[in-house]
This record gives C-alpha cells, structure tokens and sequence, in this order.
C-alpha cells in the first residue's frame, strides 16, 4: 500500500502540474478544463483500486506450504497493483520487452555434448564477487529455462539475475539447442514434451557443485518444460525447488524460426518448404515437432507437452505464477483442482499481468511483480527451505 500511495502522490504531483500550465490556459483560461480531468482522474483511481489492483489467490495442496510463503514469500499474499496506465492483457504482454531495460549481465558460455551428438548453450552467471557465498562449491545455484526461442539476453532473464546477484547466488541459462547462436550439430531442436536435454543440464550442473542448493525456475515454455521433467522424475532429483511463470497449461507451440535458420539438417527427413507454409501454430506443429519427435498423432503431442497432467506427480516445491488474463493460457486451463491435491504445490494467480508481463509502478523501467515473486520465493526456499520437512 506504501509504494502505491508513493505512485499516486507522483501521478498527482505530475497531473497537477499539467494541468496548472497546460489545461488552465488551453480550456478557455478558466478552471472548467481543471475540474473535468481532475474529477475524471479521482474516478479513474476509484475504479483501478477497486476493480484492478488486487491481492492474487494462493492455491496450494497443503496447509504447511501454504504457511511458509506468507511467512517467508510474502508477495503473493500482498495485493498486486498493475501500471496504472497499462494494466490489460494486451497491453502488459506486448510492452513489457519494449518498457523494462535490460541489465547488463556478464556471462561466461559453455557448450556441453548429448548423448545424440548434439550440443547445448549454456551461459553461467559464476557471482564470484558474493560476499555471502565466497566458498563457489557451495554457492547455491539456480537453474534459469527462458521462454519459447528465449536465451539468456532476454529482458526477463537478465532482470531475474541483475535483482537477485545481491543475494550471491550463482546462476546459469539453459539456452534450447540451435537459439543461442551455436551450431546445430543433429537434425533435432526442442520441445516442451521431451525432457532429454533439460535432464542432461541438470545433470551436469550438479555434478560441478554437488554440495551447492540447487534450483531451478522456467518461464512459458521454459516452465513447461521444466513442470514435464519434474512430473516424470518425481522427487528424485537434485532440485531443491522450482519455479514457473506464465506456463501455458494445455497448450504448446515450437519455433519456426529455428528450423528455418537450420533447414539444412533437416532436409532429409521433413520437406521443410511444406513446414514453413504453416499458417498457424497447429499447422506447423503438425508438419514438423510432432513428426520430429515421433507423435503417431498432432493430438498425442499436445497431450504430452500438457504439463496439467503431471502436475500431482511433482515431489518437490513448485511455485506456479499465472494471470489469468494471460492470452496464451486461458484461466479455464489451470489446473487449480489438481493443485489442491499436491501438497508440494502452490499456485499464485493475479487477475491481471498478461503474459511475462507483471508491471507495475507509473514507469515500470527495472522490475516486475514477477521478479519480486522470484527472488522472495528462491531466498526463501535457500534460506528456510529446511522448515517445510519440519511442518
């Protein structure tokens, strides 16, 4: 409630002079003009407050996850106050990569083989300046998975890491293969239904700094993907905690310009021509990543890619943060019931924010409401996680 009281006095401020200098003399010279907007404005700021800013509903499975977060993730309790002047759907999605900046984040890069010849883009983010965690064998680590034909220089990425390097932790981006700029060396990209590569990642990962916490948190597609590996193994794996935001529940779609940029791995085994005349996301589905993986049928592979269906198979603490005004993933789609039946589940769902869009503040320039819920809910995990085995 403090930061909004600091956003209205500014707003009023700023309208205030406006219209001292601009309305007063360009309405006629007299106080009409004054009148008009400023009882529009106090209309407007009833409206947003009782009608857009509200606190999101926390769904979880069990009474003891549930505790924690207000205790130690207390973001998604308080009431979430969108842009003033940008709080529908629409508006959140597509300018949130134009409206925030892009933080500066020094990568060291890795390529690391699969067992099908391949490779994989990795960009690490090593912290050796933490004053926290000095000793790097057990400085925690948090696994990031960017969006659908996302790296590591997306906005959101790079906002993630630059709010959260004060609390020392390392960090490392699992870029798809073939989205980072590196060769593709196999006639294969990535979709959100087949967890080989991510299960070679975090492998790895951990066995460089087995004595470090280690967690992990994907965004769209990247949290789709990590929700399927996460169903599949259950609580055997190296995880600690994870989370995801603005997962596209029943829903997938693969890039299209990653097999044009590679058509020539491809050539023989799919017409990529026939590929790349695709009017929608189904039809190019249809004609490349179900082929490419080997779906009998367009329909098995949308099953599969679901994350929904796993979601009660998940064995460690999963924090899942939605709108449900995101265009790419309907309300109707989140599993809420399935939820409630998994204790190491919890989900936080805003009424408004888009899709990775979140903001909030008159000019949303340096963060988001989802940077705020990753970097409570990935201290709170590091530093209490211990609690919730013993609630």
């Amino acid at each position: 409630m403090q930061r909004l009281a600091m956003d209205l006095r500014m707003l009023s401020r700023e309208l205030s002079h406006y219209l001292e200098h601009q309305v007063r003399v360009g309405f006629f010279g007299s106080g009409v003009g004054f009148s008009l907007i400023l009882g529009f404005s106090v209309a407007y700021a009833c409206y947003y407050l009782s009608s857009i800013a509200k606190k999101p509903q926390l769904v979880t499975g069990g009474e003891s996850f549930s505790r924690f977060l207000q205790d130690h993730c207390p973001v998604v309790t308080e009431t979430y106050y969108p842009t003033v002047w940008c709080w529908e759907s629409r508006g959140q999605t597509l300018l949130r990569p134009f409206i925030t900046s892009k933080p500066l984040v020094q990568y060291r890069n890795e390529l690391i083989k699969t067992a099908d010849g391949g490779q994989i883009s990795l960009d690490w983010f090593d912290n050796d300046n933490s004053k926290h965690y000095m000793d790097a064998s057990t400085r925690p680590t948090v696994l990031l998975l960017p969006g659908l034909t996302g790296t590591s220089k997306e906005s959101y990425i790079l906002h993630m890491i630059h709010l959260s390097e004060e609390l020392g932790y390392r960090y490392v981006v699992f870029n798809n293969r073939g989205v980072a700029g590196e060769n593709l060396l196999t006639p294969r990209t990535y979709c959100c239904s087949n967890t080989e590569d991510l299960e070679t990642v975090i492998h790895h990962v951990h066995s460089l700094y087995p004595s470090a916490p280690f967690l992990a948190a994907g965004v769209s597609m990247g949290g789709m993907l990590l929700l399927n590996y996460l169903g599949k193994i259950g609580p055997k794996t190296p995880l600690k905690a994870a989370a995801t935001f603005s997962v596209g529940w029943n829903t997938f779609a693969c890039s299209e310009s990653s097999v044009n940029k590679h058509r020539h791995m491809f050539v023989k085994q799919i017409d990529v021509d026939h590929v790349m005349k695709a009017k929608s996301i189904r039809e190019f589905d249809k004609r490349f990543t179900s082929v490419m993986f080997g779906y009998r049928t367009i329909d098995d592979y949308y099953t599969d890619a679901s994350p929904n269906r796993r979601l009660k198979s998940v064995g460690i603490p999963v924090l899942c943060l939605n709108s449900v005004d995101d265009v790419f993933s309907p309300s109707h789609a989140i599993p809420i019931e399935t939820a409630k039946q998994n204790p190491n589940v919890a989900l936080v769902l805003t009424s408004y924010g888009g899709h990775i869009g979140f903001l909030e503040g008159i000019w949303p320039r340096q963060s988001t409401y989802m940077d705020r819920v990753f970097k409570q809910f990935v201290q709170a995990m590091i530093e209490h996680g211990h609690e919730l085995s013993s609630m």
